[in-house]
């Protein structure tokens, strides 16, 4: 493929060299007469591991060249990969100014050429920038129609400083946005044998994808600090501690927990949250990571009160009651604070959990209940279907079997809110669907 990539900094030249290196035919394009020189002789004109070497041979296989000109790269073009700098905007935002720049630019040659292209923008931006802001400016200056008379699409990049190279040829995924297939199918092309898995998606997925990373890779890396910080004082290695937890691909380094839904309870996580919080501030110390998980928890909660609030009706029927699916415990349970508040603020609730027997409620869960939800008794049905027909708004808050189909119970006027993506929309044939965080 003839490959033309538009900025020559840190993304670009390693894209420009490992794609050369696979074949392609590359041509870099950027204003600085440095960069386009040093692509020229075959030099990098950034320090990476592997990239000079890659530059060099591909240089002089004749598969890489550079320029200050869009014009002169554009003829022929089957992918253009736009990877110009995004800057922050004084009020934290995102500068597009130089991206806009640099697809005018490229949406000018297209329109001066019968070639279909596809313009793959690699620049970091926010969800709704490529096809709100860049998209109509490309269409603009190439008086054409993106998805018919050239592709669009966005490629977020996951690369590392110092080990780039390393991070393009051996990625766990490459992510497709793209609106249209043929613009999908381009790009998939241009990675065919590299990248990992090809995974395709909506453009404003795939934006979004990008912040999720860097931010959760922030996260970790602020956690771990903190980490760092009370380990110290209670005179613990904090390495060998993050080496044990390391070990745990499951739980801790896995896939669990990151689905997004509901607030946690029981009696584990906000019990130790915040022990290990009092702990932290008996030394004295800082950890608004840490600090915040335990707030952060109750704004969920709140979101939940309100959501059912704004629907302004007074039956509700609440599903799932204990912390977790296929348990009974109710301690510290979230849904049972919404209840709670629903309660006080004269709502008719009906209650149901699969899972929940009164009866059989023993030992620290009885307390619990006694203590802090004494109306539950009263409420708690054993029918589903009693409490479901019996309620103008069904809130689902545990993703428990039992609740998968209950969107097909609901009749024409009652509302389904479900706190945790346990019930397929498509499945809702009557009634109105609501969730927290989908």
């Amino acid at each position: 493929m003839r490959v033309v990539v538009v900025g020559l900094g840190y993304v670009g030249s390693v894209c420009s060299a490992c794609l050369a290196s696979r074949g392609h035919t590359v041509v870099g394009v950027d204003t600085s007469d440095f960069k386009v020189g040093c692509i020229e002789r075959g030099e990098s004109p950034i320090v990476e591991t592997r990239l000079t070497e890659l530059i060099a041979e591909s240089r002089q296989a004749g598969r890489l060249s550079a320029t200050t000109r869009i014009d002169e790269a554009m003829p022929g073009a089957d992918v253009v990969l736009v990877c110009v700098g995004t800057p922050s905007a004084a009020d934290g935002g995102l500068d597009l100014q130089h991206v806009k720049r640099a697809v005018a630019e490229v949406g000018a040659a297209l329109g001066r050429s019968k070639h279909f292209s596809t313009v793959v923008l690699r620049s970091t931006m926010l969800p709704g920038s490529v096809e709100g802001e860049l998209q109509p400016v490309l269409e603009a200056a190439a008086g054409g129609r993106a998805g018919v008379d050239f592709g669009i699409a966005y490629n977020p990049e996951f690369l590392r400083e110092g080990s780039a190279v390393a991070d393009f040829f051996g990625a766990q995924y490459t992510v497709i946005g793209a609106s249209d297939a043929r613009s999908a199918d381009a790009v998939a092309a241009l990675y065919d044998g590299v990248g990992g898995e090809i995974l395709k998606t909506s453009i404003r997925t795939a934006e979004m994808l990008k912040y999720v990373n860097n931010a959760f890779h922030a996260l970790k890396v602020a956690f771990a600090n903190e980490v760092g910080l009370l380990a110290q004082r209670e005179g613990i290695d904090s390495h060998e501690v993050m080496r044990l937890f390391c070990r745990d691909t499951r739980l801790n380094l896995g896939p669990s927990y990151l689905l997004p839904g509901f607030a946690f309870g029981g009696s584990c996580l906000p019990k130790d949250l915040r022990a290990i919080n009092q702990r932290a501030r008996r030394h004295g110390l800082e950890l608004p990571v840490l600090d915040s998980i335990l707030r952060s928890n109750d704004r969920h909660v709140e979101a939940a009160i309100h959501l059912i609030e704004r629907l302004r009706r007074k039956r509700v029927g609440v599903l799932g009651l204990s912390f977790k699916a296929g348990t009974d415990d109710l301690r510290e349970s979230p849904i049972l604070r919404v209840v709670g508040t629903l309660v006080g603020k004269g709502y008719s609730v009906l209650l149901h959990d699969p899972n929940i027997d009164m009866e059989r409620v023993l030992g620290a869960n009885r307390r619990f209940v006694e203590d802090e939800v004494p109306y539950l008794p009263e409420r708690l049905r054993t029918d589903l279907r009693e409490v479901v027909s019996g309620s103008d708004v069904v809130v689902v808050a545990n993703p428990s079997a039992a609740y998968h189909e209950v969107g097909a119970m609901l009749r024409p006027e009652q509302i389904l809110v479900d706190l945790v993506h346990a019930v397929d929309p498509a499945t809702v044939k009557h009634g109105e669907y609501h969730g927290l965080a989908w």
